[in-house]
């Protein structure tokens, strides 16, 4: 897990033209996305965990905390999800912490030339790679453009697209242009797509003073 430090981001939607600034507050979020060999138990395979539903990531960051004697982050009533900020346990990331960490204190659309950092359609053979395989941003973070789309907590535009969910970094079959780090994506809740996965957050408010390295999420 990286310590991400606070910060402010503008957040932006092509769509309909709307910007606005969002304060972070310093947070922990890990290195590389969830693997297979984490996710799904396949041992030694470090490629992205994918067809991950946003339900299925949600229960997957609940029984990540669960093994680690965490409180989970959220409660579940079907398809209804509450998040439970006062939790110490792992979480999906926010859209604006997703944005934040990705940029690393950059102001473009990458944060480093798009081949040395993100497997995107011109050179990944358009399939996932292992992570963590390019250079990482400047906090330490890897893969956050390009491999795989991301989950993130939020609603896409509710009265527009009611329960869809915010995916980020654009993924291993995406032309250029959607490896940026402003660029949005939005999905069903529900569904499984190939090139989606997630990586799992925590908030620092709740974590121990002496909290590092978390077991079973590896930087590298």
């Amino acid at each position: 897990m990286i310590t991400v430090p606070a910060g402010r981001v503008t957040l932006s939607d092509r769509r309909t033209q709307r910007s606005w600034a969002v304060d972070v507050a310093s947070f922990e979020l890990a290195a590389c996305p969830v693997t297979r060999e984490q996710y799904e138990g396949v041992a030694g395979d470090r490629h992205p965990a994918h067809s991950v539903s946003w339900h299925d990531a949600v229960r997957y960051c609940n029984e990540l905390s669960r093994r680690e004697g965490l409180t989970p982050a959220y409660q579940s009533d079907g398809e209804d999800v509450v998040w439970d900020r006062a939790a110490d346990g792992y979480r999906l990331p926010t859209e604006a912490e997703w944005e934040h960490a990705c940029r690393a204190g950059t102001d473009g659309p990458r944060y480093g030339p798009l081949d040395e950092i993100a497997w995107h359609r011109a050179n990944s053979g358009e399939r996932p790679h292992e992570v963590g395989e390019l250079l990482p941003n400047a906090y330490g973070l890897y893969d956050l453009l390009g491999n795989v789309w991301e989950w993130c907590w939020d609603l896409y535009d509710p009265e527009v697209y009611g329960s869809y969910r915010v995916l980020r970094g654009g993924g291993w079959f995406d032309e250029h242009w959607s490896c940026r780090a402003s660029v949005r994506r939005r999905s069903h809740p529900t569904l499984g797509i190939d090139d989606v996965g997630f990586r799992v957050a925590r908030s620092i408010r709740a974590c121990s003073p002496t909290s590092g390295a978390v077991k079973g999420i590896r930087a590298r």
